[in-house]
């Protein structure tokens, strides 16, 4: 046994630089970088960063080195590679990365996740997958945000998945299976119960994920609390106490930060003047809106565009 245990730690760390390699090659600038897999991204930062307001979509984030921070709402959770982050919902939030130098960057991978594919997945394996393990962080009952260690199999099968990058004939075929895989390995694993109880049809955070749904497809409507509860067979009540569970925020302040991080993206992208976005978004009032925007992003909407339209990048932590 003393002989085994050194072996797989060997083997482990093996992978990890493996994993550490193919990120520094296909992942070369310092920004959340697409792929030949349309699911996948990459992540590959210097040196720590401050704060960056980002939207969460389902997914598997792993981080192979580094360190960093998220905050959703007042729960701020931490943690270090080698480890993976399910994201069940999309949720705001405000990263940081904590660790990184040029000699040891801080790298993720990002893998997109369909839910209906999780959902699919769990009807296979029924009653097979282990409650969440003890070492799952934001373990709340529905916390729509958790991570935990990343096992010697769930590095293997992120590096079957990332090692096609380099055969990319093989990509159409192999990725689809390499991605089922990794998402098998989340709910065997210690996230497995969590991402249980968002999939399953009528569970109270299957619930809340379809009203988060509903929010993010009108959020530039107004909110109709009533409506929402009516729609998820829910009370006013219960469904403001859930909401703030799975997403440590009231509904009102996450159609907030998704009108704003919208308002954000058409000035950025359609080059969209601070007034016309903050209509299309849903603000009635231009100045409420530009409060807001300062409040959130930490300068005016002119000032903080200009900035990041006159960087060359701006790194996005995974």
């Amino acid at each position: 046994m003393t002989d085994i245990l050194p072996m797989q730690a060997t083997h482990s760390q093996d992978t990890l630089q493996q994993l550490s390699c193919i990120v520094r090659r296909w992942a070369p600038l310092e920004e959340l970088q697409d792929t030949a897999i349309a699911e996948v991204q990459l992540i590959h930062v210097d040196s720590a960063t401050n704060y960056c307001s980002a939207v969460y979509e389902p997914c598997l984030c792993f981080v192979i080195q580094g360190s960093k921070t998220v905050q959703l709402g007042d729960k701020e959770i931490v943690y270090s590679g080698p480890s993976y982050m399910a994201s069940a919902i999309h949720l705001p939030v405000l990263g940081r990365i904590n660790h990184a130098t040029p000699e040891q960057p801080y790298l993720a991978v990002k893998v997109s996740v369909d839910p209906q594919e999780v959902a699919g997945l769990i009807l296979e394996l029924g009653d097979k997958a282990p409650p969440a393990g003890h070492d799952a962080i934001c373990s709340e009952m529905d916390c729509g945000l958790s991570s935990a260690p990343m096992d010697a199999r769930m590095q293997e099968a992120l590096y079957r998945l990332l090692r096609l990058l380099d055969s990319p004939e093989d990509i159409q075929v192999l990725s689809p299976l390499a991605r089922r895989e990794l998402i098998y390995r989340a709910l065997m694993g210690g996230l497995g119960s969590q991402m249980r109880r968002f999939a399953t049809t009528d569970s109270q955070a299957n619930r809340i994920a379809r009203v988060i749904y509903t929010l993010k497809e009108n959020f530039t409507q107004p909110l109709r609390i009533r409506e929402l509860a009516a729609a998820a067979n829910m009370s006013e009540s219960t469904l403001y106490h859930s909401f703030r569970e799975v997403t440590r925020m009231s509904p009102l302040q996450f159609q907030k930060k998704l009108r704003l991080h919208e308002a954000r993206r058409l000035m950025l992208a359609e080059g969209l003047e601070a007034a016309t976005a903050s209509y299309r978004v849903g603000y009635e009032s231009p100045s409420h809106f530009s409060r807001e925007y300062s409040r959130m992003f930490g300068a005016s909407p002119r000032a903080d565009v200009s900035q990041l339209r006159g960087a060359q990048a701006t790194p996005l932590p995974a």
